[in-house]
């Protein structure tokens, strides 16, 4: 099977054979991050180039360890040191950079729809990396490798999604995959964070003790506060109060239940720290997995869709390994 998609702009799009394929080839890069050298050749001579019109740490840093990882060139540009900051819209910043021919873009911007923009005017591979309110793509997807890796499974799972639901991507990508893998999704927060389109797609509460009953995996979210202009809530204490999941709740849950996070974390509003760093966490493995979906993402969109054949087994890069060191003798 071959990855049909161009570019990989959000996951409401893509089908559950799509969505698969791309946690199979995930699958098979995550041995590369437990070898002695975490490199393979795969994406030698192609260049990514990412712009990141936001902050960001965990996705950006990802996908630049991911690209050097498959021996690609990795170029980063940020919003504030860009040419944008200059009055240069950003199409125009994009058509520059396509001039230079990079092999694929990887995107995140505050403006919902701007991948799906840019993906119309450039020749290369657009990934999302986040835009606006609308999808995150490769984090829900390194969030599902983390259930799967766990469960086994997606058929028949109940997942709560709690916080900030109005204004996360995280939960609306996640969304979208979960109900196309066969997963039960609940959505729990303020009711004025809840947005009434999620209704026909998920069971929604503004109850978390309700939202985590029974439930096999609860993925907290992160509380956007930069977008918290509106006064959805009264107060991070109440907020806090009501939605912050602490030990008591986990006896509500499965007793093999996953406690996700796609960080940053903001401990004691969001996730209690004796859940967060406790036996139920996944926060690390959902981090570790992202370097892996993200190699994936960038291997099959800059090789045209194809299955993971040009990478190396752990074998085979011994023995490159010590060719290289009888050479150098």
């Amino acid at each position: 099977m071959r990855f049909s998609q161009r570019h990989l702009l959000g996951l409401e799009e893509l089908d559950r054979e799509e969505i698969l394929f791309l946690l199979d080839t995930a699958a098979s890069f995550r041995e590369i991050s437990e070898r002695e050298i975490k490199k393979v050749p795969a994406l030698r001579g192609k260049t990514v180039v990412a712009a990141f019109f936001e902050p960001s740490t965990r996705t950006r840093i990802s996908f630049e360890i991911a690209a050097k990882r498959l021996s690609a060139d990795f170029v980063s540009l940020s919003g504030t040191v860009s040419s944008a900051a200059k009055g240069e819209t950003l199409l125009d910043t994009a058509r520059n950079l396509a001039a230079m021919q990079p092999d694929v873009l990887v995107l995140r911007h505050p403006s919902a729809g701007t991948p799906h923009l840019l993906a119309k005017h450039l020749q290369c591979a657009v990934v999302n990396a986040g835009d606006g309110c609308h999808e995150h793509p490769t984090q829900a997807l390194l969030d599902l490798l983390t259930i799967r890796e766990r469960k086994g499974r997606f058929e028949g799972l109940v997942v709560a999604i709690v916080g900030d639901i109005l204004h996360s991507r995280v939960a609306r990508s996640n969304l979208f995959a979960l109900r196309t893998l066969g997963a039960e999704v609940r959505l729990a927060g303020p009711r004025t964070l809840l947005p009434s389109e999620c209704a026909p797609w998920a069971f929604t509460t503004p109850h978390l003790e309700e939202a985590v009953q029974g439930a096999d995996v609860v993925m907290l979210l992160r509380l956007q506060r930069e977008r918290q202009v509106g006064n959805f809530f009264p107060s991070l204490e109440e907020y806090s109060r009501y939605y912050c999941l602490e030990e008591g709740h986990l006896k509500l849950a499965k007793p093999d239940v996953m406690v996700m996070h796609p960080g940053p974390l903001n401990r004691g509003i969001e996730i209690s720290s004796a859940v967060a760093d406790g036996p139920y966490s996944v926060i690390l493995d959902q981090v570790a997995n992202g370097v892996a979906v993200r190699m994936a993402v960038l291997y099959l969109l800059g090789t045209g869709g194809r299955r993971v054949e040009a990478v190396p087994t752990k074998t085979q890069m011994t023995a490159i390994q010590r060719s290289g060191r009888r050479a150098t003798r």
